[in-house]
């Protein structure tokens, strides 16, 4: 019987219908407890929905802070097109917008339970798989960014935990047509989250490494190339500069390295919350802004080094406790469960992380070098910016599988161990 349970928790069906009914269960609890009128527009009132509500109104790609601004390249396009399809089909700022949209979000969420049980498989058998698509399941951040607000969060992981295990799955002896499939992953990634190109010149350099195909990854390196050449012409038509993903690092630098971040209200002087610096982004222009921005902050950075250097540990420890600066403090003496168990269950993830990193490398796993660069890479420019879970999100999958790593290699030490001892202790045995 207790066979039978475990070949039915171990199904991967399962897992995903308890991730989808678990998301989908928080949506009910929103739509009871928030007006419906509220629901229809403030999810929507970010830079995504913001864009999408130009696309749609035949304004273009523009207008990221509510007001009209003209052309940008603020972010990528992929996710402000399918919010902006959404609206044309449900109408902007309503209720059954919202749902499409929360509905996508939700099955990318759900669907990243397949790339990481399958990557866990790969990389350490069938336990390590259920356990790593169990976590994702349920948890918190990928519970919660989902229905939140409206950005390419939960699309971006699920093509981060696909990139992850195709780069494992690919070898010298898959086809052209894999290789092709592989650039065109990376094209679509880099043009819904241009972060994750941190991570490419490592995994393709590593396929490259272990497979000696040359040709196959010189395509593959191409088609992911030509999957962003349409984006940077259309920047450098509409701004004379060639911008390959996206205009904002100046800004981002700027709201997470000045005198107001030394108090904890970066978010005071976002162009978006502040009438002062829209209108400053308004009258100036997007480049000349976010250059000015860029400047700016370089020169904050510099003359304050000492800030710097705690600001930036700050952002380190905002990244992998899920946003908390005193972790351990607010676990004695904030109130909420809730807060409670999304801090804790963070927690657990960071320390399952080192842990699980350090027994990829000890034990010289053959795919230890892929997964490890996404817990050293893709954070740092949270680091150096600013951090949230939502940036964090895309490399959620992998430390999610590092943690599962952790449990099932820490149980098989104790259980060594406790076999070791029972050893010992029968009668004859020195």
């Amino acid at each position: 019987m207790r066979s039978g349970f475990r070949s039915t928790f171990g199904k991967l069906w399962l897992i995903l219908a308890v991730a989808f009914c678990l998301r989908v269960a928080l949506v009910l609890f929103y739509e009871a407890t928030t007006s419906r009128q509220a629901l229809s527009v403030i999810p929507f009132l970010f830079e995504p929905g913001n864009i999408a509500f130009a696309l749609s109104h035949g304004q273009g790609f523009s207008s990221p802070l509510r007001t009209p601004t003209g052309p940008t390249a603020w972010m990528a396009p992929v996710y402000p097109l399918i919010l902006a399809a959404i609206f044309k089909l449900f109408g902007a700022y309503t209720f059954p917008a919202y749902l499409a949209a929360v509905l996508f979000n939700i099955l990318c969420s759900a669907l990243t339970c397949i790339p990481v049980f399958k990557a866990g498989q790969r990389i350490a058998g069938p336990s390590v798989a259920v356990t790593a698509a169990w976590l994702w399941a349920i948890f918190p951040n990928a519970i919660l960014l989902p229905v939140q607000s409206m950005w390419d969060t939960s699309l971006a992981a699920l093509l981060a935990a696909v990139i992850l295990y195709r780069t494992i799955t690919l070898t010298r002896n898959s086809g052209l047509r894999d290789w092709c499939l592989y650039g065109l992953l990376w094209g679509l990634t880099l043009m819904t989250n241009p972060t994750l190109v941190l991570l490419a010149p490592f995994l393709f350099g590593w396929l490259l490494w272990r497979t000696r195909v040359i040709s196959a990854f010189l395509l593959a390196v191409c088609i992911a190339a030509l999957c962003c050449v349409p984006w940077a012409v259309r920047n450098y038509v509409v701004f004379g500069a060639f911008i390959p993903f996206r205009s904002v690092l100046g800004l981002q630098l700027w709201v997470g390295n000045n005198d107001r971040a030394i108090d904890g209200r970066p978010g005071e002087v976002h162009p978006l919350s502040n009438s002062t610096e829209r209108e400053s982004y308004r009258r100036m222009g997007e480049l000349a802004y976010m250059q000015q921005k860029k400047s700016e902050a370089l020169h904050w950075v510099a003359t304050h080094p000492q800030v710097e250097a705690h600001l930036t540990w700050v952002r380190f420890v905002e990244t992998w406790t899920g946003g908390s600066p005193h972790p351990l403090r607010d676990l004695l003496h904030i109130d909420s469960i809730e807060f409670r168990a999304i801090l804790l269950f963070n927690l657990l993830v960071a320390a399952g992380t080192l842990v699980g990193l350090g027994f990829v490398l000890q034990t010289r796993n053959s795919y230890w070098f892929p997964l490890a660069m996404f817990p050293l890479l893709l954070p740092i420019p949270a680091y150096l910016t600013l951090s949230s879970a939502r940036y964090r999100h895309p490399l959620d999958p992998a430390i999610l599988l590092l943690t599962a790593i952790a449990i099932h290699r820490v149980r098989f030490v104790k259980s060594t161990v406790a076999q070791n001892s029972s050893f010992r202790k029968e009668p004859g045995n020195p």
